[in-house]
């Protein structure tokens, strides 16, 4: 028992030179490729000014979305409410992940994980600040992608600061959790997302972006 514990931690080697594990970010983020059409779930729970509780099926083609409402308050609906839009996928690496050349990158720590290493470092913004900033990611050490980015938000009425999650699923580097902690017009508010059930389809058929035909209006019986 004692050799195979000695035999595994060997195989294990040192964790790479941080600024090394970098140029492999910015390499791998640069070949990232992004689904062009999928399907997955997700589930909201937010408390604050408003609460909400839901579970949603959405499905994507570039920028057109099929978003339907599944259950709300724990509940599942007997109509599923369905929203068909458009508009972009903001929770992507490409969208999110940080670059080198708006920001500086501290290396903190690497952390082991099994056989391999993720890598923490802190982001520095190098130009004028946004409403949104990066304050820190860590890097898979298998793929050399974001398995979290750290964040604060910014607007008028809200600020606050919170991390979205990612992993693979299949061959894509997908969103699996936002969890944010902000004040809304000046009251505490929290917000958790969670995407599950991913499936990357070849296409979806030009009906899955028709909005349903509402049901027909029951004539009532003269007298």
């Amino acid at each position: 028992m004692l050799h195979a514990l000695l035999l595994a931690a060997a195989l294990v080697k040192a964790p790479l030179d941080s600024q090394v594990v970098l140029h492999r970010y910015a390499s791998h983020l640069l070949a990232a490729e992004a689904p062009k059409t999928l399907i997955f779930t997700y589930s909201v729970s937010q408390a604050g000014p408003e609460s909400i509780e839901q579970s949603h099926r959405v499905y994507r083609s570039g920028d057109l979305v099929r978003d339907e409402t599944l259950q709300v308050d724990g509940q599942p609906l007997k109509v599923k409410i369905t929203r068909i839009t458009r508009y972009r996928n903001r929770y992507t690496i490409e969208n999110l992940a940080p670059r080198m050349t708006a920001y500086a990158f501290l290396f903190l720590r690497a952390v082991r994980s099994a056989n391999t290493y993720s890598y923490v470092y802190k982001a520095v913004p190098l130009g004028a600040v946004s409403s949104f900033v990066v304050l820190g990611m860590t890097i898979d050490g298998r793929t050399f992608l974001p398995s979290e980015i750290r964040f604060k938000s910014s607007s008028a009425k809200m600020s606050g600061e919170g991390s979205i999650s990612f992993a693979q699923s299949g061959k894509y580097w997908v969103p699996t959790a936002v969890a944010i902690r902000a004040t809304i017009a000046g009251q505490p508010a929290r917000e958790r997302i969670t995407f599950t059930s991913y499936q990357f389809p070849g296409r979806l058929p030009k009906s899955t972006f028709q909005a349903p035909r509402p049901l027909p209006t029951p004539a009532l019986p003269e007298f």
